[in-house]
């Protein structure tokens, strides 16, 4: 196979592949497999395709790129380099993998500009396109006028055998075809190696038919390792095809110009290293040393700056003009696109006093949301097919559905891990929408992979997570979340609300939508609860605030969250007829108490008051830095049971009377 004489195209496509080559071999370590096989589909991509501003990766009507192949990250950080981000230095790539580096072991979006979506765990980053795509439609429906298109982007995918071997791709995908989503397009590196081997062991689906049923069009290139010509054709015809999103397969050898080791699962997942460095070297005519462009390659590269900067400089006329034609949209637009709230938008939060109805959490959530709504036109998300439940549709809006793009409700169906993954790549679209999923709170085990990524890609995601303890009864310990709080209270970067009535409810609202780069948990009761006297949106944001008591020290402090804050009230209430000094902490968020400085934490709770009691429906894990030596708490250790919820809190000693004496018992 050795090339005597490289044309422009193999030149830069054999650039690729040795930057990636080279940046793991140095560190020892990464995937050089999928980087050298699906260099000729990412070089026909980025550069007869895709639209972008090197010098302005943010630019708002660039095409998205998303390497769902996490794993083959030295491809895109390649491309970022070559194609001119400054973000991506030939120093970055010798720094791949290692501390503190631009480019780590899989790519993430916070960490390197130009990236748009953070991918390793395989089949997320291909549901993150549904969402960049369903976000693209979305933001064209609502400002696009017939003489002014302001958003006009595709979204591109490379991903694996292994993303549509993982379930959760197939729930996006899905999803897609039923959508219509005419502006995304897959390229599916289809070179028929996992980590396993040989795909034949475990894969032997016709994975085109399956998409087809999906709804997608489906479009084949039998030659991904030198056909450039065909892999071009196959993208031009999907972007004809306006009302299916497309997969184009790729037949490809991973870890082309490998001579002993293309084609197998030994080049998967390991570097080169020194032999079949210098062999794959002289397989394919490369005579530069490693991290070496050619001259005539980096001046073809270079060619993408001015390309793109005439881009979004065309595009910025058509701004001026719609600004003129425009304002009132413009300015909404600009203020969106530069993640600004509405000034005084916080006015709309409903508040609540002691003599209002008793609601559950679930319905005063469906409250705020619609209030927000109406107010934060950005907002937009629905249900995993439990909109009636979970109390989520925006009444002033309509559904999101093909050909209706400008609708805010989204039905995800019963999707719940595609629902979070579509959600993260709304906001990653990074137009400024604001994007919730809801379902029940036990199911978040269903998504917790790509909630996990929310939290690490740093989004602004909600997750409406109703039905939150044992409370909710009949359906029994199979529905009824124990331990799960706790294991989300755990995850960094997660915001985790329990409120307790209306108020903490507006409050946990407002710092999910004012945290731009935080995810949050809204956990949301199924039964009715009491509007609490001394409950505050002010002292949600705090995490933690005395919702009943004052700052005298006392004997005994009860800590509890959601339903159970009105039994701690009622529970200090019995105990100072006896004289004892009682304080309540409502603790709508445990993370944001402990981002509290210490003097407001011991204010809140006094290291001299070592008698406390916490009381929550659920497990007890998380709690005993807390508790302390001297404390106990009221929990569920167990599965739930199927009984009416008042008999299972009943059971379970979640009473006024058994909140008395356990705090007799601590208070010995």
């Amino acid at each position: 196979m050795v090339v005597a004489t490289q044309s422009l195209e193999t030149l830069c496509i054999n650039s690729i592949r040795f930057l990636a080559v080279d940046g793991v071999d140095k560190a020892k370590s990464g995937h050089p497999g999928l980087p050298m096989g699906a260099a000729p589909m990412a070089f026909t991509l980025w550069d007869k395709f895709m639209r972008f501003n090197p010098k302005n990766p943010n630019w708002v009507n660039r095409d998205r790129f998303v390497l769902s192949a996490g794993h083959g990250s030295m491809l895109q950080y390649a491309l970022l380099h070559l194609y001119g981000y400054d973000s991506v230095s030939i120093d970055d790539l010798k720094q791949f993998r290692q501390w503190g580096s631009k480019t780590p072991g899989h790519p993430e979006n916070f960490e390197t500009k130009g990236i748009e979506v953070t991918t390793g765990p395989l089949g997320q980053g291909i549901c993150n396109g549904v969402g960049l795509a369903m976000a693209e439609a979305h933001m064209a429906a609502v400002f696009n006028k017939p003489d002014c298109t302001l958003i006009d982007q595709y979204t591109y995918v490379i991903l694996g055998d292994g993303c549509n071997m993982e379930g959760v791709s197939g729930e996006a995908c899905s999803l897609a075809g039923h959508l219509g989503l005419g502006k995304l397009i897959a390229l599916y590196d289809d070179n028929h190696i996992s980590i396993d081997g040989d795909t034949t062991v475990s894969f032997t689906e016709d994975v085109g038919k399956r998409f087809e049923a999906y709804g997608w069009q489906v479009l084949v290139v039998p030659d991904g390792d030198t056909n450039t010509e065909a892999i071009a054709a196959a993208i031009e015809q999907a972007k004809a095809e306006t009302g299916k999103p497309t997969l184009i397969k790729v037949r490809t050898t991973i870890g082309y110009g490998s001579p002993n080791r293309a084609g197998t699962a030994g080049i998967h997942g390991a570097a080169l290293g020194p032999d079949e460095n210098a062999a794959t070297r002289k397989n394919l005519g490369w005579e530069h040393e490693p991290f070496v462009v050619p001259a005539d390659a980096k001046a073809h590269f270079a060619k993408a700056v001015e390309r793109g900067a005439a881009a979004e400089a065309e595009w910025n006329k058509t701004w001026e003009t719609y600004k003129g034609k425009y304002p009132e949209e413009a300015a909404r637009f600009e203020r969106q696109t530069n993640y600004k709230l509405p000034e005084g938008w916080e006015k709309c939060l409903p508040t609540y006093s002691p003599g209002d109805k008793a609601l559950a959490t679930r319905k005063t959530s469906e409250i705020t949301l619609n209030a927000i709504a109406e107010a934060v036109p950005e907002l937009v998300g629905g249900s995993a097919d439990l909109t009636h439940s979970n109390l989520t549709y925006l009444e002033c809006s309509t559904d999101f559905q093909k050909d209706a793009y400008a609708g805010r409700n989204l039905r995800f169906g019963v999707r719940e891990h595609g629902m979070a993954a579509i959600v993260n790549g709304i906001y990653l679209h990074k137009t400024g929408l604001i994007p919730f999923g809801a379902t029940f709170l036990v199911f978040v085990d269903y998504m917790r992979g790509a909630l996990r990524l929310s939290a690490l890609a740093e989004t602004q995601a909600i997750f409406v997570l109703t039905h939150d303890s044992v409370a909710l009864g009949e359906d029994g310990p199979t529905h009824q979340p124990v331990e799960t709080i706790a294991s989300l209270r755990a995850m960094p970067n997660l915001l985790t609300f329990r409120p307790a009535d209306g108020n903490e409810t507006s409050g946990a609202y407002k710092v999910a939508i004012e945290r731009r780069t935080t995810s949050s948990v809204m956990a949301m009761s199924r039964q009715g609860l009491p509007q609490l006297e001394g409950s505050s949106i002010e002292g949600v944001e705090r995490g933690a605030y005395i919702i009943d008591g004052d700052l005298d020290l006392p004997d005994i402090i009860l800590i509890g969250t959601g339903s159970e804050v009105q039994l701690c009230i009622e529970a200090a209430k019995k105990l100072r007829e006896d004289g004892t000094k009682v304080r309540v902490i409502s603790m709508p968020c445990m993370r944001l108490f402990e981002q509290q400085d210490d003097d407001y934490k011991n204010a809140i709770l006094p290291k001299a008051t070592k008698k406390r009691l916490v009381v929550e429906a659920l497990t007890s894990f998380g709690w005993h830095k807390y508790i302390g030596d001297e404390g106990d708490m009221i929990s569920v250790d167990r599965f739930g049971a199927s009984a009416p919820g008042g008999i299972i809190m009943e059971k379970f000693g979640f009473t006024v009377d058994n909140v008395v004496a356990q705090a007799k018992k601590v208070l010995g």
